[in-house]
């Protein structure tokens, strides 16, 4: 099992219960929570990408960019936590195979830019292999779009 300990729970002062849950196999994170002490990670979660850009700078960015975002998507399946990453876009994407069509801008200065068929491609590699749900819509459409997620934990209906 997985649990979350708030970061106020002073170090060193619950021992036995980190040594029981040692014993027992369950990894402690330690991460503020707003109340309480402990708590279970989330079942459901929704990252938001301002636009396409910052989900090509993502992936397609530096290593360390692209290795910070995939041990976040690694982390949400150890826990048990279905990830969805909701890339807001006024390019009219509204699905995983629309991405190849989108040229990315920093293509036009730096031949070493990820482009529209390798994003797509490597979503597609996340999704099969971290679990994460690569979802599109308008800005407008996002708060509905992240209530609907949160709500039923799966996609939306419309």
């Amino acid at each position: 099992m997985y649990l979350i300990e708030d970061t106020r729970n002073q170090i060193g002062k619950h021992e036995i219960k980190h040594a029981a849950f040692d014993a027992a196999g369950d990894s402690v994170l330690r991460c503020k929570i707003p109340f309480g002490d402990y708590c279970l990670p989330p079942r459901v979660a929704v990252d938001t990408k301002a636009d396409m850009a910052e989900i090509a700078q993502n992936i397609g960015g530096t290593t360390a960019e692209h290795n910070r975002f995939r041990e976040e998507l690694k982390l949400a399946r150890e826990y048990g936590c279905q990830l969805f990453v909701l890339v807001e876009n006024e390019d009219g994407i509204e699905d995983l195979e629309q991405v190849a069509y989108w040229t990315n801008p920093r293509l036009a200065y730096s031949d070493r830019a990820i482009n529209g068929p390798q994003l797509m491609k490597a979503m597609k590699t996340m999704q099969e292999r971290y679990g994460v749900v690569f979802l599109f819509c308008r800005p407008a459409e996002a708060a509905a779009v992240i209530k609907d997620l949160l709500r039923g934990g799966g996609e939306p209906d419309a």
